[in-house]
């Protein structure tokens, strides 16, 4: 009988090692999402716009959008009591493809098998979001 109750034990040990994990991820991610946006605006206002890259722009901007995407799902998962709703994490799938689109855009091969990841993601958002399917507590 004690043997069942150190095994019941064990679900709950992770339980408070994950969440643990996940609000120190939330941290770092939260730092690393104002370093970001510190970097954006500094080089909006003090690079000149002749030394301006725009690719380099737009990947920062994309990354600051994922450290948003991720604090955002930390936060869907503590406030649905432990549970990671599927769309969050579609939704970054798309945001990170994008990001290395724009990164890697010199082989249009691989330009369209990303393209077609992302309408397969973005078919899957759609099928997730039907009021059959959707049971986001």
């Amino acid at each position: 009988m004690n043997q069942i109750k150190i095994f019941s034990l064990i679900p709950i040990f992770l339980q408070i090692l994950l969440n643990a994990s996940l609000f120190l991820i939330g941290l770092i991610l939260s730092f690393l999402l104002i370093k970001e946006t510190w970097y954006i605006f500094t080089y909006v206002a003090f690079v000149p716009e002749n030394e301006q890259d725009y690719y380099l722009f737009t990947e920062e901007l994309l990354t600051y959008f994922l450290y948003f995407e991720f604090i955002a799902l930390i936060i869907k998962y503590f406030g649905s009591q432990f549970h990671f709703p599927l769309r969050y994490l579609i939704y970054i799938a798309i945001t990170a493809i994008v990001r290395l689109i724009i990164i890697e855009h010199d082989d249009p091969i691989n330009a369209f098998w990303w393209a077609l990841a992302i309408l397969i993601l973005i078919i899957s958002l759609l099928l997730t979001n039907l009021k059959l399917l959707k049971k986001d507590y």
